[in-house]
């Protein structure tokens, strides 16, 4: 893609209604524009990361053995009413009435509808386990929605629903569940780290939270250090041997501790000792729930046992906020001068810059790169338009693309580019050639997860 031709619109000073390091940048960068309150219009830049974190939550899925469905975002109060949560859910719920005076809703999740559809689809045990997911906007009112995509009104979720026999298949799907997130978080690059959580409105008596670690983050993290070595990314994970999911799961949860409680604080502080212990800051990004029947059983999700009786499906629901996720990744990834995307979810691989488009040399080698580097398979924004170096290296740097190849009258005469690693900030000098294969044997090691 050309800049010339890319919608970018790029600001210079950071909004007045800006309050976090995510809002400000995703606002700067050209990502998002708001719409209303708490709801966004996402721009090509951001909407390129979107797609790219929901693609790496849907691979995660759909390796566990998880199959996506899509269900729409407006729902019948009626289902609500069957489960008791219409009244319970609160003001955060947008009730609406349809043409013909019938109740809906604007859905905030999915276990009512997704019930009634197993209900109506599944009798015998011979059928489980069932794993379902789609990933759909949702609307929730919030009071005071701010932080940009942090706290939304209306936001992109992926949200999975397992059906099982019992609660010892039902666990085991949990736990498959846990694996896949962690797996999920690592490959977009973040350090999640799972918490035992409240459930909720979602109800039941089994949860976890995956936190990621952000300076700026609203929760306080304390965790063992040796949590934090841990690759999840280092082998396959065999999902169909219980024993397997099982170890990684206790693994994590033997290592991690979060609390803003006192009392579980000092228990962290008793139990781990002072050389291997962490604090800091994190961010919810993720939320896993075992519920039982709550669900399925006044929804009449009933399946045939093998003794020939009839019993209401074990069920558990698992969410991902891939909107928020762009600002979590923002808030865990980026300096003075900008965004660091994580290879997996950047909008483009890598900038190219011509720093003197006028001169008919640098234009020609401009225009080689270009065709070159989309020849690997990379995808390249060409900055080519006649403006200063410093802002269009002040541009790059705010948009926060994992590398930056430069093109100038002095390379041009020694046959060679300049090659920037945005994160470290480290520049080398290589031909043409040389950095295209960096980049490109980089990206080989990263789609790998």
């Amino acid at each position: 893609m050309r800049r010339s031709a890319f919608f970018l619109p790029t600001l210079k000073e950071t909004p007045k209604e800006a309050e976090i390091v995510s809002h400000r940048l995703m606002l700067r960068a050209g990502m998002v524009r708001q719409a209303s309150a708490g709801i966004y219009s996402w721009l090509p830049l951001g909407f390129r990361v979107l797609k790219k974190i929901e693609q790496v939550v849907r691979e995660e899925q759909d390796r566990m053995g998880c199959q996506e469905v899509l269900m729409p975002t407006i729902q019948s109060a009626d289902l609500w009413r069957e489960s008791g949560r219409y009244d319970a859910y609160g003001p955060e719920m947008l009730r609406i009435k349809d043409r013909h005076e019938r109740d809906m809703l604007y859905g905030p999740t999915n276990e009512e509808l997704i019930t009634n559809i197993f209900a109506h689809s599944v009798r015998s045990y011979r059928d489980l386990p069932k794993l379902l997911y789609h990933i759909q906007w949702k609307f929730r009112d919030e009071v005071r929605p701010r932080f940009g995509v942090m706290r939304g009104r209306e936001f992109l979720m992926k949200d999975a629903y397992s059906f099982d026999l019992d609660f010892e298949a039902a666990r085991l799907s949990y736990n498959k569940f846990f694996v896949a997130y962690l797996r999920t978080f690592a490959r977009l690059g973040l350090q999640a780290i799972p918490m035992e959580a409240d459930t909720g409105p979602i109800g039941g008596n089994l949860s976890h939270e995956f936190i990621i670690l952000a300076d700026t983050g609203e929760s306080q993290v304390f965790c063992d250090r040796d949590f934090l070595d841990v690759d999840v990314l280092g082998r396959e994970i065999d999902y169909a041997d219980p024993d397997e999911v099982g170890s990684v799961v206790d693994y994590f949860t033997k290592l991690y501790a979060r609390t803003d409680e006192k009392h579980e604080q000092a228990v962290f502080e008793k139990e781990v000792p002072d050389v291997r212990r962490y604090e800091g800051r994190g961010i919810e990004v993720g939320h896993i729930f075992y519920f039982g029947s709550k669900y399925s059983e006044p929804l009449g999700a009933r399946v045939a046992t093998p003794e020939g009786d009839e019993v209401a499906v074990h069920m558990g629901s698992y969410g991902i906020g891939v909107s928020r996720l762009a600002g979590g990744i923002i808030e865990a990834s980026h300096d003075d001068a900008g965004i660091i995307w994580p290879d997996a979810v950047a909008p483009f691989d890598v900038g190219l810059i011509n720093l003197k488009p006028g001169d008919s040399d640098c234009a020609r080698a401009g225009e080689d790169a270009y065709a070159a580097l989309a020849r690997s398979g990379l995808d390249v924004l060409y900055d080519e338009r006649d403006e200063r170096a410093g802002a269009k290296f002040a541009e790059m740097d705010l948009i926060g693309l994992p590398w930056q190849l430069t093109i100038g009258p002095r390379g041009v005469k020694a046959g060679s580019v300049e090659l920037k690693r945005r994160a470290s900030g480290e520049k080398e000098e290589l031909s043409l050639e040389a950095a295209i294969n960096k980049i490109a044997a980089n990206n080989t090691t990263v789609s790998r997860g």
